[in-house]
């Protein structure tokens, strides 16, 4: 995965993280759209999470065909 890519994937999930969290209703966040609003910020961390994950072992397998 390109280097660019990784960084414009991780935006996009900034930005839906910070779009759901205008979604919750705090008064009473497990009902309706604001459930469906949790899952969208838990996803997304978790994509951005697999990313980070992803890079770092590319940089791995790079410092060990170096070797």
């Amino acid at each position: 995965m390109n280097k660019y890519l990784s960084i414009i994937l991780v935006v996009l999930a900034l930005a839906l993280i910070a779009y759901n969290v205008t979604v919750i209703d705090f008064n009473d966040p497990l009902q309706g759209d604001s459930t469906i609003a949790i899952i969208g910020i838990v996803a997304a961390l978790c994509a951005i999470v697999l990313i980070l994950i992803f890079n770092t072992s590319k940089k791995i397998q790079k410092k060990i065909e170096e070797d």
